[in-house]
């Protein structure tokens, strides 16, 4: 009597390790979603923070709340926000430059309007292209301003520079600039909206 070979009648079990189950692309994708999730809140508060930073410099120079700016000596008062900062610049480059520009009514509505147009952008979430060229040059400004390279000033004292590049005006900018490449005004701003806008459509460096 012939055999026939009946293994075709029997199914055929396949057996996954627990370890790849666990890699699968469906487990993975809630982690990969939280992930985003928690990035996207992580920039936000950034750019709150970034743009609070901003804001509160122009109303302490505007109002003079007693902090950077005394009371009695802000903006509103008569004073100027950029005599105090640029007159007092005994470094780098500029130096000759930023105190001829100091106490210039130019000067104190451009610095001025540039910190009120950084601030209200990041708060806002919208123009944050704008906001990112605009804060990264006033950064840059100030950086010259305090030149971190030099160790010593022009009078011949020490500089007390804490670093010769990496300071905070440079972390500023970098921070803005990262904020406006990740698009970081969707998240608890009005970013979506701004940027269904049909001019800011059509213009992509609104955004």
């Amino acid at each position: 009597m012939a055999v026939h070979n009946q293994s075709h009648r029997y199914p055929r079990f396949r057996f996954t390790s627990p370890r790849r189950a666990v890699n699968s692309p469906a487990s993975a994708e809630p982690t990969v979603t939280a992930a985003t999730a928690s990035r996207a809140y992580v920039l936000a508060g950034l750019r709150f923070l970034m743009g609070f930073v901003f804001l509160w410099a122009f109303l302490d120079k505007t109002f003079g709340f007693g902090y950077a700016t005394p009371s009695g000596k802000g903006w509103l008062d008569g004073g100027s926000p950029t005599e105090g900062f640029l007159s007092h610049v005994a470094v780098g480059p500029m130096e000759s430059t930023f105190h001829d520009w100091a106490g210039a009514a130019w000067a104190d509505w451009l610095f001025m309007l540039g910190l009120l147009g950084v601030g209200l952008a990041l708060i806002a979430g919208v123009g944050l292209r704008i906001a990112a060229v605009a804060g990264t040059a006033m950064m840059a400004l100030m950086w010259v301003a305090e030149w971190p390279p030099a160790r010593h000033l022009s009078d011949g004292s020490a500089s007390m520079s804490t670093n010769p590049f990496a300071d905070y005006h440079l972390v500023y900018a970098v921070v803005l600039v990262g904020l406006a490449a990740a698009g970081a005004g969707a998240t608890w701003g009005l970013g979506r909206a701004w940027a269904r806008l049909p001019f800011v459509s059509r213009h992509r460096w609104l955004r």
